[in-house]
């Protein structure tokens, strides 16, 4: 009779162990000739050597799986120790699961070509209007880059151009004042990550979400890098950030051309990047449109009702 200590890393071990513990009972029914305890992040074995030898193994691909699809069921656990693909290993084009194990892929031509275009470059624009996808499927990535082991931290950021005279009037400390205006980019993780491993990353410094001006002086090595809102950098700000890249990095840019909060008569750092860096050879630029729009059906309408009104608006003037 041995004794073996399995440490279940990366993992939310409560989603390991199951809803009142139903997964560690099915592994005790399967495994009859063991003792398994569970308590935090270790699962304790006693008993039979070759039995232990085959639900550890089996134990790794149940942490690889959740790991992946962040979801088990009790079905996956019975195919996994049979020595049978899961429902899931069958899916085609899958980036990440959501924390509910719902896939989340491309849904666009465009949306596609982000994803081929982070395969193959190390900077990508990714520009369009709302709704387009750009800072989720951006996002996504990068978790699947960090999951995969390929960086090791994501950083992730915003310009906060439009707390500008309102920051100081905000309650609480720095932290507390910026935070708003980085909640979507807490919202897309919240949806990858579960929420006790989320907070580990963060505490950790494994993922990082800060303002751009936190950025300076940086230099960016073993990570994905992502710059939100890039519409309200200036051109210094975006060219300082771009600077910021070291090895091993990826980066993407995402932005609105049509939704600027500068002060007038500033131009977009976004719009002047896109303009020098067309062409450059490891820069891909992506162009969404209303076509690539994945929200609720109106978002579509009212963007292009927008569009419509700006050009005759363009019309009159002339």
């Amino acid at each position: 009779m041995i004794e073996k200590h399995i440490i279940l890393e990366d993992i939310d071990p409560v989603m390991f162990y199951g809803a009142n513990n139903v997964h560690l009972q099915m592994l005790k029914s399967l495994y009859p000739k063991l003792r398994i305890n569970g308590r935090g992040d270790v699962l304790r074995l006693l008993g039979d050597e070759e039995e232990m030898c085959a639900i550890e193994e089996n134990i790794e691909k149940m942490r690889r799986h959740l790991l992946k699809y962040n979801n088990i069921s009790e079905e996956d656990i019975l195919d996994i120790v049979k020595g049978q693909k899961t429902k899931a290993d069958s899916v085609k084009g899958v980036i990440v699961y959501s924390i509910s194990g719902k896939p989340i892929k491309s849904r666009s031509q465009n949306q596609q070509t982000l994803v081929d275009a982070f395969e193959k470059d190390d900077m990508l624009f990714a520009v369009g209007p709302a709704g387009t996808g750009k800072t989720y499927l951006s996002i996504a990535l990068a978790v699947k880059a960090l999951k995969e082991k390929q960086v090791k931290r994501i950083i992730l950021s915003r310009p906060a151009v439009e707390a500008g005279e309102k920051l100081g009037f905000l309650p609480g400390d720095m932290k507390d004042k910026i935070d708003p205006y980085l909640q979507p980019l807490y919202d897309a993780l919240e949806d990858m990550i579960p929420a006790v491993k989320l907070q580990d990353m963060m505490e950790k410094h494994i993922i990082q979400i800060a303002p751009l001006a936190f950025m300076r002086g940086r230099t960016l090595n073993d990570a994905v890098v992502i710059l939100d809102e890039a519409q309200n950098t200036t051109t210094a700000q975006i060219k300082m950030f771009l600077t910021r890249m070291g090895w091993n990095t990826k980066m993407i840019v995402t932005g609105d051309l049509t939704q600027i909060d500068l002060p007038k008569n500033t131009r977009s750092g976004l719009g002047e990047a896109i303009k020098i860096l067309d062409g450059v050879e490891g820069i891909s630029m992506i162009r969404m449109d209303d076509k690539d729009i994945v929200r609720h059906k109106l978002v579509t309408k009212i963007v292009k009702a927008f569009d419509k009104y700006k050009n005759n608006e363009s019309i009159n003037e002339d």
